[in-house]
């Protein structure tokens, strides 16, 4: 159990005994810190550390007793609240970026052949692929399959398959486009 805050207390605190400031912190640092949650301090824990350093470091110099050592702090506590308050307020508004809603990017040539995945001529774009550009193609793409998962059902290198989707892919991307298509 915490000892109680008396004036005797506080003589030793200005003095800077350790445990006379550790009782002032255990009976006032609960209040100070619902003080500040309630106040909507967004790091109402960091906000009660940095009133009780300014305390601290005045304490000596302070008047009043125990009520006057409550009243100081929760000035102090108030202070911290209005400077979180205006910190707040000049800081930038922060959106998380969510690269689908990005109007600069790109679709990738996976992208663009996903979407037509539901249509009749991607069928006839995979006929038109090498043999082992199509497997790698359905393997990775429609499969679902990891590079390794498709070197390994090819029977081919990671490096292989990296080639294989990639070069499938953009020959895709060329036939859905109208293109010759040249691999």
């Amino acid at each position: 159990m915490a000892e109680a805050l008396t004036d005797e207390v506080l003589q030793h605190a200005r003095r800077g005994e350790p445990d006379a400031l550790a009782t002032v912190y255990r009976s006032l640092a609960g209040q100070v810190l619902g003080y500040l949650e309630a106040k909507g301090v967004d790091d109402a824990e960091g906000a009660t550390q940095d009133v009780f350093l300014t305390v601290f470091s005045r304490i000596g110099d302070m008047e009043g007793g125990v009520s006057g050592l409550r009243s100081f702090t929760f000035s102090v506590a108030h202070a911290r609240m209005v400077d979180a308050t205006r910190a707040r307020a000049r800081a930038p508004w922060v959106d998380e970026y969510s690269p689908e809603e990005d109007p600069r990017r790109s679709p990738s040539p996976q992208d663009e052949v996903m979407d037509r995945l539901g249509s009749g001529e991607l069928a006839a774009v995979l006929d038109g692929l090498l043999p082992d550009q199509r497997e790698c193609v359905l393997l990775r793409i429609v499969a679902g399959l990891s590079i390794e998962e498709t070197a390994a059902a090819l029977g081919k290198s990671a490096g292989a398959v990296k080639q294989l989707q990639r070069r499938g892919l953009l020959a895709m991307k060329k036939a859905l486009e109208g293109a010759e298509v040249h691999v």
